[in-house]
């Protein structure tokens, strides 16, 4: 078993299912998709095993229905008897073990009894379902006998996925006029059925096509988690619902965190829409890019690979700087508690950060780079201890919060896997982030004019000199080595662990806000 297969933490799934069911996160989750079949590639299992794989999973398929479609649409459904989908689906739970399952097209009652029966045997610890019932064109792609039994079905899985026209038929209403009737169709099904649904705003028209998960049981951080991003103008859409629900299977039993994989997941799937033109498959709506990213990062040419980096996590970026940590620090009204906080966690973080930088040392292939790391080490060190003389003097020891021991199981789990290329870029946000903020901070400081001494401008200055500059600039030239050296799988995994890295940046930010009872 290689370092990034190896299990990690157990997680009770959030399945309504009446027996706790656990799932152990996987750096390559084995997802089984049961679903039909596409000829063209886009849709159906073949649009499943594809996105299962860009997400770093390993992809198993057994299928409902053998589909004569193409971009132009649906000619033909064979529907293969039902005693030989159950021989599929017991020939894989029987051998392997399966972390995730994503449910696509059933058809008819008969598959989605022998479905429903499967799982209550087998019992799955993650099951994402998307109820393919109504076509984006509107066209039914379910038996009406069977839609009861799809309802009943949906208790059974952990997430929903439906698009506009299948969440009122869920409902058995008629569909959402607008976005925020959509969000309350997803509240009115997450309450009937105790599960987590995420409603998708591809059907409604505008710039923006937003996500909501919605869970009113607790499970999630709020009822209501809205997800924003912009709309992609393409017609090659062929396969999104099928791609989304089985990335949102392989990723969520990466991370255990339905939010945090739909941010990963919609950020690749913009990725793979923004490209699909490029793709030139078929005469009508083509399917989208699902490798782009592992195509485009092959041969990396000096700083493309971070460059790259950098603006996929714009949004992030930009959340940054809207907290009102960061604001209230910026213009030095921040409270003095929330302060106190954020320096107290900064200090234990920065105690083990110099052990993911000292493995980084262990890995680096240069002397030079051995030595860089090896003495960033040793400066996280020293300004640890800097902030307990300078700041925390006299303050109890701080107690670990919540964002930074997840921050920190991120790094030391990343730098402990072996690859050099995938530890660096986890590292990377720290340098890269703290540099940006702390520059951006200070020209407002300079630019504000107003002569009156910044409360916190000491510690600005700690990270405003063309050292710790410098240090970022080496810390990014090594990244960009790293990542020519690397294969295309560490190249993805190095994307993922830096943009998970810097979401935790921007919480550790936030977490004062959070934590912080005055």
């Amino acid at each position: 078993m290689s370092n990034s297969d190896r299990p990690v933490d157990p997680v009770t799934s959030a399945s309504s299912n009446p027996e706790a069911r656990k799932t152990t996160l996987r750096g390559t989750p084995r997802v089984l998709s049961i679903a039909g079949t596409d000829p063209t590639g886009g849709a159906g299992i073949q649009a499943d095993l594809k996105s299962i794989a860009a997400n770093g999973g390993y992809g198993m398929a057994v299928i409902t229905a053998l589909v004569a479609q193409n971009t132009r649409g649906v000619t033909a459904v064979h529907t293969p008897p039902v005693q030989f989908l159950r021989q599929q689906l017991d020939a894989v739970s029987s051998d392997v073990q399966i972390d995730a399952v994503k449910i696509g097209m059933l058809g008819d009652l008969h598959v989605i009894e022998e479905v429903r029966s499967w799982l209550q045997v087998t019992r799955p610890p993650l099951v994402v379902l998307d109820p393919v019932m109504v076509a984006t064109s509107g066209d039914r792609l379910l038996m009406a006998s069977a839609e009861q039994a799809l309802r009943d079905l949906v208790p059974l899985v952990d997430l929903v996925t439906p698009n506009v026209p299948e969440l009122a038929a869920l409902l058995q209403e008629g569909p959402a006029e607008d976005w925020a009737e959509a969000i309350q169709q997803g509240r009115r099904l997450s309450e009937q059925s105790g599960v987590t649904v995420l409603v998708k705003g591809g059907h409604f028209t505008g710039a923006d096509c937003p996500d909501v998960l919605v869970n009113v049981h607790g499970m999630l951080a709020g009822s209501v988690l809205e997800f924003a991003s912009a709309r992609v103008a393409t017609k090659n859409t062929h396969g999104t619902g099928c791609s989304l629900s089985s990335a949102m299977a392989t990723v969520q039993a990466q991370t255990g965190d339905w939010a945090e994989s739909l941010r990963r997941v919609k950020d690749w799937l913009d990725d793979s829409l923004t490209h699909a033109d490029s793709l030139e498959v078929g005469g009508g709506n083509g399917p989208i890019h699902h490798f782009h990213r592992l195509f485009s990062d092959r041969a990396p040419q000096g700083a493309d690979f971070t460059r790259s980096l950098w603006e996929s996590i714009t949004p992030i970026r930009s959340e940054i700087f809207q907290l009102p940590f960061i604001v209230a620090l910026g213009d030095g009204t921040l409270k003095l508690a929330d302060f106190d906080y954020y320096l107290g966690q900064d200090a234990l973080y920065l105690r083990t950060y110099s052990r993911v930088l000292a493995r980084l040392s262990a890995l680096a292939p240069t002397d030079e780079e051995q030595r860089f790391w090896a003495n960033s080490a040793q400066v996280c060190l020293d300004v640890e201890a800097d902030l307990h003389r300078s700041w925390l003097g006299g303050h109890a020891q701080p107690v670990q919060g919540p964002v930074t021991k997840r921050y920190l199981d991120h790094l030391m789990a990343t730098s402990g896997q072996g690859s050099y290329a995938v530890a660096i870029a986890a590292a990377l946000p720290c340098f890269w982030l703290y540099a940006d903020v702390s520059e951006r901070m200070h020209a407002a400081y300079l630019a504000d004019g107003s002569g009156k001494e910044h409360p916190y401008a000491a510690w600005l200055e700690t990270y405003i000199n063309e050292p710790f500059a410098e240090t970022t600039r080496r810390a990014i030239a090594f990244t960009d080595a790293a990542a020519v050296a690397a294969s295309p799988r560490e190249r993805l995994n190095m994307r993922a662990a830096f943009e998970q890295s810097a979401q935790y940046e921007s919480d550790f930010f936030d977490a004062a806000r959070r934590y912080v009872r005055v």
